[in-house]
């Protein structure tokens, strides 16, 4: 199913506005295999946030996720896999990232792993986009829910 075909039947399923638009429509993870494995902890429950570089939207020209913000995720081939709704944001700089917030991505056992991989990937991201990652930058957290489809 498509992308746009997915979101007109959770429009129509849910009973929502039809001219209701997406804030993103994205794979968690850099690589197809990151993003079936993030996905799949969305699906079963377990990942109820996600962590975003705020200079990477910056650099893109986009806006941070607010909410009620809607965003289709999708698998690791571009297919549609369900709807999350974002229910808090907060802000704060990288070093002040905590395992009791970090926790809620359901995808590391400890701080320090978390750490570790999303340095380095909020580094990757600076350096293809033209600023420096370090740990004073400001991180987006993102706490949502699965609300499409209606089962999960």
């Amino acid at each position: 199913m498509q992308v746009r075909e997915f979101w007109e039947a959770f429009l129509r399923d849910t009973g929502r506005d039809p001219s209701t638009e997406w804030y993103e429509c994205f794979g968690f993870g850099p690589t197809p295999r990151v993003q079936d494995e993030l996905l799949a902890l969305v699906l079963e429950g377990k990942k109820r946030a996600t962590t975003s570089c705020v200079a990477t939207y910056e650099a893109e020209g986009q806006r941070l996720a607010r909410p009620g913000d809607l965003s289709v995720v999708l698998d690791g081939r571009g297919n549609p896999r369900c709807v999350i709704e974002t229910e808090h944001v907060m802000v704060l700089p990288f070093r002040d990232m905590t395992f009791e917030i970090c926790s809620r991505e359901g995808e590391d056992e400890a701080l320090d792993t978390w750490r570790e991989a999303h340095f380095r990937i909020f580094s990757d991201e600076g350096r293809e986009l033209g600023f420096k990652f370090a740990e004073d930058s400001l991180v987006a957290f993102e706490d949502f829910r699965v609300v499409y489809p209606p089962e999960m």
